[in-house]
């Protein structure tokens, strides 16, 4: 009996430990909530300033993908690509031609996706034109491998892009015209994406040297591969 009541009394000590700890962790959260007022407590969702600071680190690090990539005269695909061929032939700024050539997906962004997906690409591709620019007077590369160019810039737009999927924004418009055609025609997406690519790279060789173009082909490869194992739906929290 004493032995029963013991066990009673560790129980009921227990559960009020519980019960406090319970509370105290409400209270830190709460706490922390109040005093802070910019995180968000529901982990389906994003705060404005979460929102915020994931798309400037995501055009910061995509940014300096393509700043690797133009160092060395490489590539990518999706209207990035379109941008460098256009800058290599004519000596266009990629900055300006990168928001330019986005312009006419942002109708379909706002019609397939809604007004906050369309706006914070919009501001991401804009951070990411003006920073491609900055960053040629900010930091300069005097001599870098082009293969380790190719990796070190897939790898760093991988790495800018999970971000801003992350935080429901992207950066170009041939993802959005895809899952449109898809939706309008029975395409699959994936299969467009890949067709555009193809057409990017084609066209390098007349521009660029065919070495540079399997640089760029390696980068890509590399770009698309770190998505692909990164980016699932099961491990990243998105918002619904």
């Amino acid at each position: 009996m004493a032995y029963q009541r013991l066990t009673l009394v560790m129980i009921g000590r227990g559960d009020a430990l519980s019960h406090i700890l319970s509370g105290f962790g409400v209270a830190r959260m709460a706490f922390t909530r109040s005093v802070y007022g910019m995180w968000s407590v529901d982990p389906a969702k994003h705060a404005p300033v979460e929102d915020i600071q994931g798309i400037v680190t995501g055009s910061i690090v995509s940014a300096l993908g393509f700043y690797l990539l133009a160092k060395v005269g490489l590539l990518t695909g999706g209207t990035a690509g379109v941008a460098f061929l256009i800058h290599y032939a004519f000596g266009i700024s990629f900055g300006l031609l990168f928001f330019l050539v986005n312009l006419p997906f942002y109708y379909l962004s706002f019609r397939r996706l809604g007004l906050a997906f369309s706006l914070k690409t919009f501001i991401a591709i804009a951070l990411v034109s003006v920073l491609t620019e900055l960053e040629t007077r900010w930091m300069v590369v005097e001599s870098i491998n082009p293969l380790w160019a190719a990796l070190l810039g897939g790898l760093l737009l991988g790495y800018g892009l999970l971000a801003l999927y992350r935080h429901r924004a992207s950066l170009g418009g041939i993802g959005i015209l895809a899952i449109y055609i898809q939706d309008r025609f029975g395409i699959r997406a994936g299969l467009i994406q890949l067709a555009f690519d193809s057409c990017v790279m084609i066209a390098a060789f007349s521009i660029i040297n065919p070495q540079t173009v399997l640089y760029s082909i390696v980068g890509a490869f590399v770009l698309n591969l770190f998505l692909a194992i990164n980016h699932r739906s099961d491990r990243y929290i998105v918002v619904r």
